[in-house]
């Protein structure tokens, strides 16, 4: 959960002159309050900053309860005086809320009150805009990076921009606290998917745990046949299991999910990327396919998994599995000019909470590409706005963002034993293509239900990293 600091700025000349406006104030600050918490946030609130000895004591505050980041409510004009030294000492993310208790003032109201006094006092509940060019200015010269949010306080657009920047700062929180296995090795040749494991550190803020696939062996030969009927019951009730799924082979991946299960649980895992193939010991071969299952349950439960030892598309994965939409293993499939879509898919493991309807689970005589023989899964991305996510990396070791928004439409997809679905953008299919790849992904990207491209960006500009959008 997020912990938000909260505090309003005034002028602490104003409350003797004009009755009744701090109250009025402190009174909108509640209301601010009262709606973060509806954001499923924790509010430190430091209340009214109108002089530098309540600036310094809310900084302490701020430090104290070690906040994730500050939210300033412009309550009226106050003096930039009094916020520098808070925001400099507490040294977080900033938004400053310009926003006015209502959508206009109420010009008649006011002026029928006859007294200049309290009409003043009226209008400057309403004066949050003279005092944002200030502190724009301030914070400017001082370096200090800043969001600024204008509006009224029930306009759904701020509300919005406010939502956005706290998912934002939660996936930042999530990645710096994130730690991700690496099991196995690279699928060899794939010169695209190799990655730079201290940059990625370095950018996210992650811990990268090297895991051996021996490990999960011992784990595997511990699993109990009560373990192994108590997963087969969770493959039924996640997944539409196909008729042509042999026992022994429903058993074989049930017998592996336990173990990885075990496996994550034991090496406290956010995320993993991982390939093997295991040639020239069947044992090793008998668990490196038997993986999919498993690897796609854990994906649904907030454990992204991609293969092919793919971490910066297990980056991605996890971004978009923070924000709630998904964030399934895919590549390019094929595009279909007549139609002008672009096919997208994997072999798996997928997010089976995206999928329309259940994801199948069924037999394939041979992996693709890869040794050995198992059960995959089959689904399409339910129809949608989605993003597409791929976190990617330069000539000179930069780690940028790549997104896309679009929609997964209804039409023909192969039976093959894969994720597989359609997607339409705002540009054509042939357009698409060009620009994405000639952006410098690798050729996997995530794909996640909803348009996330704006909160995505605010993800980028906290990592201050470089965020591209295709559409």
């Amino acid at each position: 959960m997020v912990k938000v600091g909260l505090f309003g700025i005034g002028l602490d000349t104003y409350w003797a002159q004009f009755d009744g406006l701090l109250d009025k104030l402190n009174g909108i600050l509640s209301e601010i309050e009262s709606e973060f918490i509806e954001l499923k946030v924790e509010v430190v609130n430091g209340g009214m900053v109108d002089n530098p000895f309540k600036s310094n004591e809310v900084a302490r505050l701020f430090n104290r309860k070690d906040v994730d980041c500050v939210f300033l409510f412009i309550s009226t004009y106050a003096l930039s005086q009094n916020v520098l030294p808070l925001v400099q000492k507490v040294n977080k993310p900033l938004v400053l809320l310009n926003i006015q208790p209502t959508e206009a003032l109420d010009y008649d109201a006011i002026n029928a009150l006859g007294d200049r006094g309290k009409m003043t006092g009226e209008w400057l509940s309403y004066c949050q805009s003279c005092v944002a060019p200030e502190l724009a200015s301030v914070l400017g010269r001082a370096n200090i990076k800043f969001d600024l949010i204008t509006g009224h306080l029930h306009e759904d657009c701020v509300w919005d921009e406010i939502e956005n920047f706290i998912s934002a700062l939660t996936v930042v929180n999530v990645m710096k606290n994130n730690r991700i296995g690496v099991l196995g090795h690279y699928y060899n040749g794939m010169l695209d998917v190799y990655s730079d494991l201290t940059q990625q550190s370095v950018t996210f803020g992650n811990h990268f745990e090297i895991l051996e696939f021996g490990v999960l062996k011992e784990l595997r030969e511990q699993v109990t046949e009560q373990e192994i009927a108590g997963k087969i019951d969770e493959f039924r009730a996640s997944f539409a299991v196909s008729v042509e799924c042999e026992q022994s082979e429903l058993e074989r991946a049930a017998k592996t999910s336990v173990a990885l299960d075990k496996f994550v649980e034991k090496n406290q895992l956010g995320s993993l990327a991982y390939y093997y193939e295991g040639v020239g010991d069947a044992s090793y071969q008998d668990i490196v396919t038997s993986l999919i299952p498993g690897f796609t349950l854990l994906t649904g439960k907030h454990v992204p998994v991609a293969g092919e030892c793919e971490i910066k598309n297990v980056q991605a994965m996890k971004i978009l599995d923070t924000l709630g939409c998904g964030g399934s293993f895919s590549e390019f499939f094929a595009l279909d000019f007549k139609d002008d879509v672009v096919l997208l898919g994997h072999d798996g493991p997928a997010h089976f909470r995206i999928a329309e309807g259940k994801v199948g689970l069924v037999p394939l005589s041979v992996y693709h590409g890869k040794p050995g023989k198992g059960l995959s899964i089959q689904m399409k991305v339910a129809n949608s706005a989605i993003t597409v996510l791929s976190v990617c990396q330069n000539r000179s070791g930069e780690i940028y963002l790549l997104a896309a928004e679009g929609e997964s439409v209804d039409g023909p997809t192969l039976n093959i034993g894969n994720t597989n679905s359609r997607y339409k953008f705002p540009i054509s299919a042939r357009e698409f293509t060009n620009k994405w790849s000639m952006a410098g992904p690798s050729h996997h990207c995530a794909i996640g239900i909803g348009h996330k491209a704006k909160v995505i960006s605010k993800v980028a500009e906290l990592m201050n990293i470089k965020c591209i959008q295709i559409c």
